[in-house]
């Protein structure tokens, strides 16, 4: 059940049988997240390696949860929504979920097209 404290929403179950059973099947599904999130870390960090990117992006492995502040400027962050399509706050804040292993080396390429062009 979903109740709201304050401007909050809470979670609240009632007691039933299923707490256990439902409480394993959360706690697989946030192990899952995690490790995808990771992976995608390590997907975008791999290819910025291999094109090159200038600087250092080990702050991508070293930071954790679904965003990450690629350290990029506002201008390199319109090259990248402008240009390639890759939304991203213009703080640099940018969200690891849209990253894959398929699209990895297009957004580094593309990162490194707005670090030279911007």
């Amino acid at each position: 059940h979903l109740r709201t404290v304050g401007n909050k929403a809470v979670v609240s179950t009632q007691s039933t049988g299923n707490d256990k059973l439902m409480r394993t099947e959360w706690e697989d599904c946030l192990k899952q997240m995690h490790g995808r999130i990771r992976r995608a870390r390590s997907y975008l960090h791999t290819a910025l390696k291999m094109a090159n990117v200038p600087g250092n992006w080990d702050h991508i492995l070293s930071q954790n949860g679904m965003f990450s502040y690629t350290g990029l400027t506002k201008a390199q962050c319109e090259v990248l929504i402008e240009k390639h399509h890759i939304y991203l706050l213009k703080s640099g804040r940018i969200s690891m979920c849209g990253i894959t292993e398929t699209n990895a080396k297009y957004v580094a390429h593309s990162i490194k097209d707005a670090i030279e062009n911007a």
